[in-house]
């Protein structure tokens, strides 16, 4: 295999093992962690801390950095403290009325859910659309038929194939709704959406596109045009620790909603030769008005070099790489118990319907089998995860051939 992307002495990996669980958590890079080491003194002796270079430089780089990495302009983008609380912030300063609805695909993380649920006493209303025949969620999640592309998700498949998952949400997109709440890349199964489609569907029908973007950001290129809002945090594919991420709006949406109220957001905030108590003065025009307050300066240092390091590599070039190893994976469990859902996942990722997990369908193993398979992979040096019925292998831009070859002896260990 040629050199990986990412470096892997950027980080602190262990040579026994295979980390492949940033859908999960990502291992943060040696230079983020520096970036923290070199902070935190002046942390603690804050009359070193330095106005322009930290308190307004630092979280101005975490910006510029994400806005790289998405396409958008730092303007565009605001610091939020999760996915969840930029999803929260577009949930609650959108200008609602009883009977609006929120379109979501069945079975999204709770991260794009509650906070839309949590609408119920304004009177929205939250629909789930099923993405192809026979998928499931809830209760139900593990009884459910894993995606595939030559039933449903590919809409090229040919006239007699069933509808695309684009298609199926835009079909569903009724006149009192108002927001298309999606996951670019689905936390449990992986199937990635495209987002172009979607867009291109819900502006033709004046519906906001909304997305959670946490298991795509790092290892996918962001195509954002018509993307009203895009959110996602920090610790997965962005390889930052836990506890900021992204929030980027387009400037008509970011104006539709109501600010959060923090003291940053507005006009002239760091301006101090105008009086704090002059509260004659409007919003923040651009992402900081939707910020909830001082951004974590520690958390800011550490997620714009992880961020920086991914573009360094150049996230095309890690999509291509993980694609690769995907790709090899699959071809080594050929003969195993995994045969039948390794061509099924292959064909999704001919498809281009795969993200950066290889989700494993449990296949009637159920989660005691499942459970049971886990309990094994320590030993084996493999860290993988099981969500709602699948087990999910995620590989990212560090990982190479050893890695394929100890998670492939792992699953080939499986009966």
């Amino acid at each position: 295999m040629p050199t990986t992307p990412l470096p892997r002495d950027a980080f602190d990996l262990d040579p026994a093992s295979t980390w492949a669980m940033h859908c999960a958590e990502g291992p943060v890079p040696r230079a983020a962690a520096d970036a923290v080491a070199a902070l935190l003194p002046r942390e603690t002796r804050p009359w070193q801390m330095r106005w322009p270079e930290d308190f307004l430089g630092i979280p101005a780089r975490a910006r510029a950095a994400g806005a790289a990495l998405l396409g958008v302009a730092p303007e565009d983008l605001s610091l939020v403290a999760t996915t969840s609380s930029g999803l929260i912030t577009v949930a609650q300063g959108f200008p609602w009325e009883p009977g609006d609805e929120v379109v979501a695909p069945l079975g999204e993380f709770p991260s794009n859910a509650w906070p839309w649920l949590a609408l119920r006493p304004r009177g929205v209303a939250f629909r789930e659309v099923p993405l192809w025949d026979g998928q499931r969620a809830g209760r139900e999640a593990w009884d459910g038929a894993p995606p595939d592309a030559a039933a449903g998700p590919d809409a090229s498949a040919g006239p007699d194939a069933s509808p695309g998952p684009e298609d199926r949400l835009l079909a569903a997109l009724g006149p009192r709704t108002r927001i298309l709440a999606v996951s670019w890349v689905r936390f449990q199964d992986g199937l990635a959406l495209d987002l172009g489609a979607l867009a291109r569907g819900c502006r033709a029908r004046g519906v906001a596109l909304v997305v959670d973007g946490i298991q795509g950001a790092g290892t996918r290129p962001a195509r954002l045009d018509g993307v009203a809002a895009f959110a996602t945090g920090g610790h997965k594919g962005l390889l930052a620790p836990q506890g900021l991420g992204l929030l980027a709006t387009e400037p008509a949406f970011r104006a539709r909603l109501a600010p959060p109220g923090g003291w940053l957001g507005v006009e002239d905030a760091t301006d101090f030769d105008r009086a704090n108590t002059d509260f004659d003065r409007g919003w923040a025009p651009d992402g900081t008005r939707l910020e909830h307050g001082v951004p974590n300066l520690v958390s800011c240092a550490a997620l714009a070099v992880s961020i920086e390091t991914i573009l360094a590599a150049g996230v095309e070039r890690i999509a291509a790489h993980v694609a690769g190893l995907q790709r090899a994976l699959l071809e080594r469990l050929a003969g195993t118990a995994w045969d039948a859902d390794a061509a099924r996942l292959g064909r999704l990722l001919a498809a281009g319907r795969l993200g950066s997990i290889l989700a494993f369908h449990h296949g009637g193993r159920g989660p005691a089998g499942l459970r049971g398979f886990m309990k094994r992979s320590g030993a084996a040096g493999v860290y993988a995860s099981v969500r709602e019925g699948y087990l999910r292998v995620a590989l990212h831009g560090w990982h190479d051939d050893a890695d394929v070859e100890r998670v492939a002896a792992w699953l080939r260990a499986d009966g």
